[in-house]
């Protein structure tokens, strides 16, 4: 059963990023970079840019559809946290060292990127249900930025983990 977790993990995280980008896809032609205009407005006056771009137009909801991704985004999270996490440890597990030793903290770090998300979320779900303030603007950004450089030092780390275990073998 334990063998099955991390490709349980992988093929979420795979599923979820296909949901994510097919309930957000309307939202990218009305923002440069989607739901990520969102993370990182920094203010209320960057958000307010962002809920205007997505108002209600043409039959199109944005500010709906930006919701609903959101909502899916909590599934995402628990999805590629845990598989970030169960990686970098599997990688940290085969390997010895300081390369070792920063995967168990890498691996940390990304359940703590799931749990920054999960902060990140409620921000915006607040700022979409027009109850934003700069607070939580500035809030959700910061969290953004410390969720997606511990998610993307996973990544890395994860790559370059199984670049070393395939040299390895060979």
């Amino acid at each position: 059963m334990k063998k099955l977790l991390l490709p349980f993990f992988l093929l979420g995280t795979i599923a979820m990023m296909i949901v994510m980008a097919k309930t957000g896809a309307t939202l990218k032609p009305a923002t440069a970079h989607g739901i990520l205009d969102l993370e990182f407005a920094y203010n209320t006056t960057k958000a307010n840019a962002v809920l205007a771009a997505w108002a209600p137009a043409n039959g199109l909801d944005n500010i709906a559809v930006a919701k609903t991704n959101t909502y899916w985004d909590f599934v995402f999270l628990f999805f590629y946290a845990g598989f970030l996490f169960l990686a970098a440890n599997k990688i940290a597990s085969k390997t010895s060292g300081g390369f070792s030793r920063a995967g168990k903290a890498i691996a940390k770090g990304a359940l703590w990127a799931g749990f920054l998300d999960i902060i990140e979320n409620a921000g915006m779900l607040l700022t979409l249900s027009n109850q934003g303030s700069d607070t939580i603007a500035f809030a959700t950004t910061f969290v953004s930025v410390i969720k997606w450089a511990l998610a993307i030092i996973a990544v890395l780390y994860v790559m370059a983990g199984r670049l070393v275990l395939a040299l390895r073998r060979n």
